[in-house]
């Protein structure tokens, strides 16, 4: 493949941007930032757009990526911040019956007081991105089948990322552009990350479901991390000898936050969006997956809670997943509103059938691209035979002791293996990754609450229709096709009370012991659960299996899918998020919410005592409340908005933003940090397909109620001053 220069890439994806695209759609990478120079000076930006494109400067630097988040340093002694629900997980690790921080919130009053979050909590912060296109996708025979294309470009990826990890960095393989483009990026990956701050509950999670994904909104979504290193400035597991990380780059924290008609930057990792999927992607996604996936969160949701009842130890356990159950609901309900009440699916069908009259209308666009659309269609019918199986095949795993076996058993046939003849996921470079998992479970581990989702995953698995039946769990179970609900629980219940009571994966100890055992060894054992595992193995290679040779077609189709479209539109077409950093900028503005409601840009303290019952999603601290109280009384505060009369507390601005960006930082035209991206707006969620330039809002924490929260409520003075704030 001729490798295209970066920058004659960009203009061609530029050309006349003015004319279609809005100033505020695209997730661009950090490179492309100084060639949107004339859109961004319309906007009014004075800087200098190179400062986003050097990723080890200001004030990309100072930008990491956390697990599901994004994050930023805020002091030069590898202070963190990031929004409250990305630190959900290790208030929880950290939390018991006797002191339930994810209520109480927590303050390390002293260093000495930073709370280790466990194995697992990594914060990467990149050092170099390169285009390595023809190294991954070049020069790759035609005749190749589609399998053995998958594994060329695999044993490539594989190799690639090994030669980059050979420094102690990190590395990934990204593709942009739908395999368009392949890039190299080298992370450093610093492994003891301590937890410092959260409020409490009734500030960071003000508002809970009621609010989620909703405007106005009055929520204190921060938290703040402390990374360490070695005392020789080595990334090191957690030791108590180790030293803070003196991060080369910074933030400095705004303490007059955003205004309307400022102009913001929000830099951070969105994780996915699907804007350049074809018609009938988007079609299934619509009319079977996200069906499906809210009918189980909702299901899932009662469970958790019927459970849980009556026991802090199984609400501690299960708060994350019930918080991250109940955000992927509403998401997912948002998500689809959008693609049917909001007519996106019938513009994606609009404009495929537009892309398609556009190729046939050209002899030369009808041979270079011609075949495209119909091979991409023909994928897209294959996978949907067995859609229902492999989805609730999938769903079973969601058994936290069955997915230990499978780890536990793949790994044993993988590690006698050379490295890079190994399954990527279990290259040696994610052993400790895979340890990490198994002990971090622990605090999340609860029996009761795993059985009865995974009965709930297997009654599933019981309805599926002759010809989609999973032979090992009919066989193991005593299941069968056209089985009665209550057969079906009984055949269950006896089959998982044999389960459970045949296994000894709920202890930690046993799970690391077996990670190192071979696979005579581990099936020496007769643990149901590995049992189990083994005998569902078979199916999950086939899957497996298939899915590769799915993969290599489209690696054949995806990257002329692109230059279909970049041809059509002039090059008009962003790069899909896919978890790698990225820049969207925006300006502070309110939105016509529907007819005859306009929305402002800005919440303030009002808002909170206003909302607030004492119980539920809206039951704010005392010592918060009582600090509303002073200031409407007449306390001076130097984070009181003259023009409000008030302290904001979360504003909304124009920017194009999807999940992964929780956390990311909010900088204004100085690169200050003036807030948090933390969420978005229900109506317009499902511009993660179509993005919609009208109506798209993302929601932010202001910079000016993190610093008052700080000082008037939880009296933070050790961190403000380290934040530089008096």
């Amino acid at each position: 493949m001729r490798q295209i220069p970066f920058k004659t890439f960009v203009a061609a994806c530029l050309l006349s941007v003015g004319a279609v695209l809005s100033a505020d759609e695209g997730m661009w990478m950090p490179q492309q930032i100084p060639d949107l120079a004339a859109q961004l000076k319309a906007l009014g930006f004075a800087g200098d757009p190179k400062a986003f494109a050097d990723l080890t400067g200001q004030p990309m630097g100072a930008i990491v990526s956390i697990p599901g988040c994004s994050a930023s340093f805020v002091s030069s002694d590898g202070l963190i911040v990031t929004n409250h629900h990305c630190v959900v997980g290790s208030l929880q690790f950290n939390s018991t019956p006797a002191k339930n921080l994810l209520e109480e919130g927590f303050l390390a009053a002293t260093r000495d007081e930073e709370l280790s979050n466990g194995p697992g909590v990594r914060v990467l912060v990149t050092t170099e991105v390169k285009e390595i296109t023809d190294e991954i996708a070049g020069r790759i025979d035609a005749k190749l089948t589609d399998r053995q294309r998958f594994d060329l470009i695999e044993r490539r990826t594989k190799e690639r990322t090994a030669a980059c990890e050979k420094d102690g960095s990190r590395c990934r393989i990204a593709s942009f552009f739908e395999g368009l483009r392949f890039f190299e990026i080298a992370q450093m990956e610093i492994q003891d990350v301590r937890l410092v701050y959260a409020p409490a509950a009734g500030i960071g999670v003000y508002g809970g479901e009621t609010d989620n994904w909703q405007w106005p909104r009055h929520t204190g979504d921060f938290g703040f991390y402390r990374a360490y290193v070695s005392p020789e400035g080595k990334s090191v597991p957690f030791a108590k000898a180790n030293v803070p990380y003196h991060p080369k780059h910074f933030l400095k924290i705004s303490p007059n936050g955003a205004s309307p008609g400022d102009l913001v930057f929000v830099a951070g990792y969105p994780g996915r969006t699907e804007r350049h999927e074809t018609f009938a992607e988007v079609k299934e996604t619509t009319e079977w997956e996200f069906p499906r996936a809210i009918r189980r969160a909702t299901d899932s949701l009662a469970i958790l809670e019927e459970v849980s009842k009556g026991s802090k130890e199984t609400e501690i356990k299960v708060a994350a997943r019930k918080r991250g159950l109940g955000n992927g609901l509403t998401n997912r309900k948002g998500m689809l509103a959008g693609l049917v009440k909001g007519g996106i699916l019938a513009k994606k069908e609009k404009q495929e059938k537009e892309l398609a009259a556009w190729i046939a209308a050209d002899a030369g666009r009808q041979k270079e691209f011609g075949d495209v659309l119909p091979a991409f269609a023909a994928l897209q019918s294959e996978s949907e035979k067995t859609r229902a199986r492999d989805a609730a095949f999938a769903g079973a795993a969601g058994s936290a002791l069955l997915a230990s076996a499978d780890t536990i058993y793949r790994l044993s046939l993988e590690r006698p293996k050379k490295d890079l003849d190994r399954d990527p996921q279990f290259q040696e470079r994610n052993w400790s990754r895979i340890k990490e998992a198994q002990e971090r479970l622990q605090k999340s581990l609860d029996l009761k609450a795993d059985r009865a989702l995974f009965r709930y995953s297997l009654l599933e698995v019981a309805k599926l229709p002759e010809g989609q039946r999973i032979a090992a769990f009919d066989r193991v179970a005593g299941l069968k096709a056209a089985q009665s609900d209550a057969d079906a629980g009984r055949a269950l219940d006896v089959f998982l009370d044999r389960l459970y009571s045949g296994t000894k994966l709920s202890d930690k100890d046993v799970r690391l012991s077996l990670l190192q055992k071979s696979t005579a060894e581990i099936l020496a054992r007769k643990d149901s659960f590995i049992d189990l595992a083994v005998a569902l193995a078979p199916l999950d290679l086939e899957i497996r299996e298939r899915r590769k040779q799915r993969e290599g077609a489209r690696s054949r189709l995806r990257p002329r899918y692109m230059r279909t479209l970049l041809a059509k539109n002039g090059g008009l077409v962003a790069p899909d998020a896919n978890s790698t950093l990225r820049v969207t900028f925006g300006r502070v503005e309110g939105v016509a919410a529907k007819d005859g409601l306009v929305y402002l840009p800005q919440t303030t303290l009002a808002g909170i005592a206003d909302k607030n019952t004492g119980s539920g999603d809206f039951d704010a601290p005392k010592k918060e409340l009582a600090a509303i109280e002073a200031l409407r009384a007449g306390r001076k505060s130097p984070f009181v908005d003259a023009k409000l009369s008030s302290v904001p507390v979360n504003f909304l601005s124009s920017v194009d933003t999807t999940g992964g960006n929780s956390g990311s930082a909010t900088l204004n035209a100085k690169g200050e940090l003036c807030g948090l991206l933390f969420d978005g707006t229900f109506d317009t969620i499902a511009s993660d397909y179509l993005f919609d330039p009208v109506k798209t809002r993302s929601i932010h924490v202001d910079s000016r109620y993190i610093l008052w929260v700080m000082s008037d409520v939880d009296g933070a003075k050790n961190l403000l001053d380290e934040l530089g704030i008096r």
